[in-house]
């Protein structure tokens, strides 16, 4: 079985898929295999600082993630630009990991999964979805200011949106807990249903 995970920033994409993992599901993060293997490419790396500058590297020569994604946000030609070339290198990727254990149950986190109508790829597709100030919350905890974080959730998706596209959807406003039970329910109902073919 394979499940494409996605929802908003701060709804708790992460908290959900750590569910499936305890659940014995294994995991594919997107942003993770980027942030921690392709985005750090030699190849990938020399073509962002000739796009953008040294200004989006750190000391280290690596791509500072926080000064690129300031770019992407407010400039939808450098967004695209990033997305033509770091998307399909993470396709392939995801498709060799899946080919090499195809009898596993995997759920595989993607945050522009309806963006970039990637649905075909799941037998279903799961949205965590939480109330915007939850959300708002949540980024602030992670130091984004308030006004970043209403202009990133502003330029997404709505959330709402992904939710009627979803098969299921988990809600995270409440406690682990309670998300934790939700994804339990889902993974038994989803064990008791033949997968979409």
């Amino acid at each position: 079985m394979l499940l494409g995970l996605t929802g908003g920033m701060g709804c708790g994409k992460s908290a959900a898929l750590a569910c499936f993992a305890a659940a014995g599901f294994k995991t594919y993060d997107c942003d993770q295999v980027v942030r921690e293997r392709l985005s750090r490419e030699p190849a990938y790396v020399a073509a962002v600082g000739q796009r953008f500058g040294a200004g989006v590297l750190a000391a280290d020569g690596q791509i500072d993630r926080e000064k690129l994604a300031a770019r992407a946000f407010s400039d939808a030609e450098a967004l695209a630009w990033i997305e033509a070339r770091i998307h399909p290198r993470l396709y392939a990727d995801w498709e060799q990991t899946f080919a090499r254990d195809r009898q596993q149950d995997w759920v595989v986190e993607v945050p522009l999964l309806f963006e970039k109508e990637l649905q075909k790829w799941f037998d279903y597709t799961v949205c965590v979805t939480a109330d915007s100030a939850v959300q708002l919350q949540r980024l602030a905890r992670r130091g984004m200011a308030p006004d970043q974080a209403r202009e990133r959730l502003a330029r997404q998706m709505p959330v709402s949106r992904k939710c009627e596209l979803a098969d299921y959807v988990l809600v995270n406003d409440g406690t682990p807990d309670f998300l934790r039970a939700q994804v339990h329910r889902l993974i038994a109902e989803l064990r008791a249903t033949r997968p979409r073919q």
